[in-house]
């Protein structure tokens, strides 16, 4: 290759032009770029010479800026459309120096390479074969235009997104496309899964043009300045399978259960129990009443008392849309932010509740009891009620010291018998408090954590959910129904004498509590250790538990004596299949607890918290498992110093990230660091399932 010599090269990935100067070595040539820096190329890295045909013209490199200048006029895109046209009548290959002729009616160097330029360019009318490139069809011609097309639409879409990503953190109000929603989502994505997402790239992406660091912590942060997120977003839910809403067909079937119901196949048989005094004792917060309570004076001047619960079968078929997204929820969802229900919440706490001062639709169980508490006759009927009183636990509470509720106190003398018959059946009874706490406002301003004291009135009506719960475990048996069973194997107890030498109380409670086996779902009727009884159903929550309200449509076929709607062997796989979502719901719930009870304790640092020593989680690791006793919060703390179960501890907060599930207490007199616990963790499940 001559000295002069004009060649376009790649250099370090860029299109250059250079000049050679003279060869190196064998196969080699030194070029020159338009800034005098001397290079060593190959002849392949040579992608075009620039030479039109009969000129002999010389170059140098300083003449290659005014070189480029020149070529500029001739890049015109749109002129190679026309070439296009002309050549693809004949489907003629054209070079750089025959296509100059046909655009430009002239050839040199600078046409020459501009045709070059623009052909080797081009992603539309032309691919390159050898030295030639050919025309394209009409149709890949038409495909490339509508990519080329949608790939603008793309970049503009995303140069416009971005514009609104730095108004919005700059404080602007913008508006959302769905082109936008879809890049939001990945940085969604990102910040709940981190190197699994699987569009990780895009985010850090995003996360690059915003000058972040490219991690799911600074996505998180990025989408919270954004207004997408809350500063308190729950990252556990969104990481879970439960579904936040309802689709659309849902909503609409839930409103045809107020305009267009199904026909009760109940009718015929539903007992008019209006005429009874009905309570419904809830938290203040429950919206879902599923359940009112009755005393019902018989001829002979005995008592007999009715557990009424809501009926939602009534208002669906099995297998229907809204029947078979509630068994894939599997159950309601209780998070100190609110509920997440099992149904619609229109319908939920609309017609299938038992609402005050409304003729509503129940199944009731109908006990008398004998002297010690046993069941002596029962029955289950389908009902229409009208509950008189709409009770929170407190007023109970108040009403029974005020003795001004006749049926009121009988249903507490019921209560109390029946307690007694169960603890003599074997029952165990755990008393440990309990934890409210409630969020009632979307950037988590109003939180409260409050001690739920196990009132006599909570203990009124959980004795007499689980009454009804062995009516109905007791009528499946009679008559061979299938139903789910609830069920807990006995477990192994310390001895009494070793259990009497702990401290009365939380410790000795929690001594049991850590013995007891966890509770199963079943189709066989087993015994229930904890309850003391023998077989036992749960039946009363039907609007938010999916189980209850399988028990529910099996009784009332049998009642109507149709066939069951559910075979023992159609059971067996809804209630695996709603096993996981149910375990998920659970996860949930825990850790929203755990997480607002770690930002409460944050926001509350400096409070001096009186604690009790419950037992060591790992003595050898000082490692011990501590109760504030003011919020009823379990928690493991590490204490260096000598110290017994059952000691009393003042403690406070040192450090603290709800975010991250880390916290750090320190004794209030002394300042060493003693805590770092990461929920549920290798090593550590098992123990933090007492601290949540």
């Amino acid at each position: 290759m001559e000295k002069g010599t004009l060649v376009e090269v790649k250099l370090h990935g860029d299109r250059r032009l250079v000049v050679i100067d003279r060869p190196e070595g064998k196969k080699h040539f030194q070029a020159i770029d338009e800034n005098g820096n001397t290079h060593t190329i190959h002849p392949r890295e040579i992608n075009y010479t620039i030479k039109a045909s009969g000129e002999g013209t010389s170059f140098n490199h300083l003449q290659i800026p005014s070189f480029l200048q020149k070529i500029e006029k001739f890049l015109d895109p749109s002129s190679l459309e026309v070439a296009w046209e002309i050549l693809i009548e004949d489907n003629q290959a054209t070079s750089p120096n025959d296509l100059a002729n046909l655009l430009f009616s002239e050839l040199s160097a600078v046409t020459s390479y501009a045709s070059y330029c623009l052909l080797s360019n081009d992603k539309i009318y032309f691919k390159q074969k050898g030295d030639l490139f050919e025309p394209r069809s009409l149709s890949q011609v038409s495909e490339l235009k509508h990519q080329a097309e949608a790939a603008a639409q793309r970049a503009k879409l995303l140069e416009e997104f971005q514009q609104k990503i730095t108004d919005k953190l700059s404080g602007a109000d913008v508006t959302w496309t769905t082109s936008d929603r879809s890049r939001l989502d990945c940085l969604e994505r990102y910040a709940l899964h981190g190197d699994e997402a699987s569009d990780k790239a895009a985010a850090q992406e995003l996360l690059s043009f915003a000058k972040r660091s490219k991690n799911e912590q600074s996505a998180f942060q990025m989408l919270v300045d954004l207004g997408i997120w809350s500063e308190h977003e729950n990252l556990n839910l969104l990481r879970s399978q439960i579904p936040i809403r309802f689709a659309n067909e849902l909503i609409a079937a839930a409103q045809e259960c107020f305009t267009a119901p199904i026909p009760d196949n109940m009718q015929h048989l539903r007992q008019d129990l209006t005429h009874l005094h009905v309570y419904t004792i809830d938290d203040i917060s429950t919206t879902e009443i599923d359940d009112g309570l009755s005393i019902e004076t018989l001829a002979d001047g005995s008592k007999r008392i009715w557990i009424h619960i809501a009926d939602p079968t009534r208002w669906l078929d099995p297998e229907s849309p809204l029947d078979k997204d509630a068994r894939k929820r599997g159950t309601s969802v209780y998070l100190p932010t609110g509920v997440i229900p099992m149904f619609p919440m229109d319908l939920a706490t609309g017609p299938m509740s038992l609402i005050e001062s409304k003729v509503c639709h129940a199944m009731s169980f109908a006990v008398d009891l004998d002297a010690v508490g046993a069941i002596a006759n029962y029955e289950i009927v389908a009902s229409l009620v009208k509950p008189n009183y709409r009770l929170t636990y407190d007023d109970v509470e108040e009403m029974l010291q005020l003795g001004v509720e006749d049926d009121l106190e009988r249903l507490a003398d019921y209560a109390r018998l029946r307690k007694k018959w169960r603890v003599e059946q074997g029952a165990i009874e755990i008393h440990l408090p309990d934890t409210s706490v409630k969020v009632d406002s979307k950037n988590g301003d109003r939180l409260t954590l409050e001690l739920m004291e196990d009132t006599f009135s909570r203990q009124l009506v959980a004795e007499m959910m689980i009454l009804a719960g062995e009516v109905a475990a007791k009528f499946a048996q009679t008559n061979n129904i299938p139903i789910p069973y609830r069920y807990q194997e006995q477990p192994e107890l310390p001895p009494l004498d070793t259990l009497m030498q702990l401290p009365s109380g939380p410790v000795r409670e929690f001594a049991i509590c850590r013995c007891m086996t966890k509770g199963s779902l079943g189709l066989y009727a087993s015994r229930h250790s904890g309850l003391g009884l023998d077989a036992y159903a749960q039946v009363t929550s039907p609007i938010r538990r999916y189980s209850d309200l399988l028990a529910h449509w099996q009784i009332k076929a049998f009642l109507l004596g149709e066939p069951l709607p559910f075979t023992a062997e159609m059971l067996t796989a809804i209630l695996q299949a709603i096993d996981p979502a149910i375990w998920d719901a659970n996860q949930v719930e825990k850790q929203s607890v755990r997480y607002w009870s770690l930002e409460y304790l944050r926001r509350n640092k400096d409070v001096v918290w009186e604690a009790l020593m419950l037992d060591w989680l790992r003595e050898n690791e000082k490692l011990a498992l501590v109760l504030i006793e003011d919020l009823g919060l379990k928690l493991p703390m590490r204490i260096t110093r000598q110290i017994q179960v059952g000691d009393n501890l003042r403690i406070k907060t040192g450090e603290v990230d709800p975010r991250k599930d880390i916290i750090y207490f320190q004794e209030a007199q002394q300042s060493t660091s003693v805590l770092e616990m990461e929920m549920e963790r290798d090593s550590d499940r098992h123990e933090s399932e007492y601290a949540t």
